[in-house]
């Protein structure tokens, strides 16, 4: 057993019924016995008393059939309910060239490792999802930007793409009816594209597999999908207990995976997932897609290195029979599946306590995972960080930062981790990470609001993208100073009744190149008029806000814009600025109804494209 489950579990398990049986005598013995009976009754092992346990692999479709059936009646019995996913379907309800000009990317977590996103450029070119649309643009020279063809996918959600030279990728997924005309299932799909004539894409392969994609990455030719399934066949009536095998369709073959291909632990869980990670070259449409599945509870969300892929689960195990002695326990279960171009391997399955807040919560360096996590008990929310090996073994642990607060963002640079939590002051930590086995907290600075993403400015400066009082906040930390981190400038504050940014929520909006001293973001501000005590005017605005950024200067907005003509409704969500690019010194801002070119130095219009 890891030394932290074992201090977070087994220790204090002792010390309470030690501490019962000197109060309560034997009352507190029998409690002991009961727990002890009760866990053997059912079979069931708990992971912080089970010790490590080990990935299997399913001898056979009876054996996993059996496993699911046993453990999710022991769910059950323990009154975890899990009908309502079976009747409903479980995620079903959740429902360049040397000559190409200079361009910016996706904003990534990991150098190397692509991220899809709705907008890419390549080049001079624009690939931009509207809607069920992949619009394929010139972009570059703005004078002759117009929409070179259109590629259009009937009932799609979540569609994501990548590009790679003379091959645009699709992601997506579309429901699927089942049984009865009520139900549906979820279906992810990969299809590229031979966009080599940019007016006529032609449709090079296509795969799709049984499930919702909980997310992807692309290292190199290679793009790495993973895709969450329900292990069972959702059944209305309640009536049919039948397992549903990841199925992969590619083009005209389809795969089936096997029992006996599938890892797995042997914890109980309330409801299963098969998460299958599938590899397919996006150049090269003759290789077969090649997969690892695992049997899990449902992928939370996922990090990626240029070698592993880190899924992380919340066990929801829950384990009432110790509410109780010491109050509800949160756990995350880790998979390390290792990637070498088609080579997807899980090697190695471990535990942390606490929730992720999402993928910059963790980070690989040197061959050691950090992830940092919220954890709730019965005297409040505390925050741990964890370093492991990559047998993901936990060898080093700052646990208890900052109690009754909770984590709001995270990045981790190299032998350093910053740490925003939240509760009425911003509490900004800088974390020691060279020593894997000891990490320590090197300062700390609070300030009001918080910070809700993070990211590097340089090596002693970090953005923090934030709130305070209900407004969008930008901050820039200076921690030359380990010990004494402070702000390098007067924060930003996008005054109004209600200010926000879609990078609070998705970091792909984020645009930052320090060469060019250029940081833009979407914003979304209310402006309201209050005379004697009544509303007289309530004004919304939504579009880009554009600063120069530099230390010496800090934030200085050099202008906005808007897809918008004059101020709007919350409802007209098509002009809602999305993403914002450059290509040389030409700004784009992206919505799903048009994109707009403006200068970048002076933001004057040069021209526009509507969808």
């Amino acid at each position: 057993m890891t030394r932290s489950l074992c201090y977070d579990w087994c220790y204090p398990l002792q010390r309470e019924i030690k501490r019962k049986t000197v109060s309560y005598g034997i009352a507190a013995v029998v409690l002991a016995v009961l727990l002890t009976t009760v866990i053997f009754e059912f079979g069931i092992q708990p992971y912080f008393l089970a010790g490590p346990l080990r990935l299997e692999t399913f001898s056979s479709h009876d054996e996993l059939e059996s496993f699911l059936r046993t453990n999710m009646e022991q769910a059950a019995n323990l009154g975890i309910q899990y009908d309502s996913f079976l009747r409903w379907g479980g995620e079903v309800a959740m429902l360049d060239a040397e000559t190409a000009p200079a361009h910016s990317t996706t904003n990534i977590q990991v150098a190397g490792v692509d991220e899809a996103d709705i907008v890419k450029a390549y080049g001079e070119y624009l690939y931009v999802v509207s809607g069920n649309d992949v619009h394929i643009l010139r972009g570059y020279p703005p004078q002759e930007a117009e929409e070179l063809s259109k590629i259009t996918l009937d009932e799609t959600y979540n569609i994501q793409i990548y590009v790679n030279g003379d091959r645009l990728a699709i992601l997506g997924g579309h429901f699927a009816p089942i049984r009865n005309a009520y139900m549906y299932t979820g279906e992810a799909f990969l299809r590229i594209y031979d966009i080599s004539d940019r007016t006529s894409p032609l449709l090079a392969r296509s795969i799709s597999l049984n499930g919702t994609l909980s997310g992807s990455r692309k290292i190199g030719d290679y793009i790495y999908a993973v895709v969450n399934q329900l292990a069972m066949k959702p059944d209305y009536n309640k009536t049919i207990f039948e397992v549903a095998l990841p199925t992969i369709y590619s083009d005209d073959a389809t795969r089936e995976i096997q029992a006996t291909e599938i890892k797995y632990v042997n914890i109980t869980d309330t409801l299963y997932y098969f998460t299958t990670v599938v590899a397919t070259n996006i150049i090269d449409d003759v290789q077969e897609p090649t997969c690892e599945t695992i049997l899990t509870g449902s992928t939370a969300c996922i990090y990626v290195s240029q070698s592993n892929i880190y899924l992380t689960v919340p066990n929801t195990n829950a384990w009432i029979l110790f509410a109780e002695v010491r109050g509800r326990h949160d756990e995350t279960l880790i998979y390390r599946i290792r990637l070498d171009e088609d080579d997807v391997i899980c090697e190695a399955e471990g535990a942390v306590s606490g929730y992720v807040l999402n993928q910059f919560s963790m980070d690989e360096y040197n061959d050691f995972f950090r992830i940092a996590t919220t954890e709730w008990t019965h005297d409040g929310s505390r925050n741990n960080l964890y370093v492991l090996n990559m047998s993901l073994s936990i060898v080093g642990e700052l646990p208890g930062l900052a109690p009754d607060e909770r984590i709001y963002s995270a990045r981790f640079m190299g032998d350093r981790c910053y740490l925003v939590t939240f509760r009425q002051v911003d509490p900004f930590f800088v974390i020691d990470l060279a020593e894997p086995t000891e990490p320590e907290v090197l300062g700390d600075l609070k300030i009001p609001g918080f910070s809700g993403y993070l990211h590097p400015y340089d090596e002693d400066h970090i953005i923090g993208v934030g709130k305070q009082d209900n407004n969008l906040k930008l901050s820039l930390f200076d921690v030359t100073n380990v010990s004494k981190p402070t702000e390098a400038v007067p924060p930003f504050i996008a005054s109004g009744w209600w200010s926000d940014s879609t990078v609070l929520t998705d970091h792909k909006a984020f645009l930052f190149a320090r060469s060019k001293q250029l940081l833009a973001l979407p914003v979304s501000i209310n402006h309201v008029e209050i005379k004697d005590g009544e509303t007289h005017t309530n004004r919304y605005w939504q579009g880009a806000y554009v600063f120069n950024i530099s230390l010496e200067e800090g934030f200085v907005l050099r202008g906005n814009i808007t897809h918008h003509d004059n101020d709007m409704s919350y409802f007209e969500y098509g002009y809602q600025v999305q993403r914002i690019l450059y290509i040389e010194d030409v700004l784009f801002t992206i919505s799903e109804a048009k994109v707009k070119m403006n200068d970048m130095e002076t933001l004057q219009l040069l021209n526009e494209v509507e969808f």
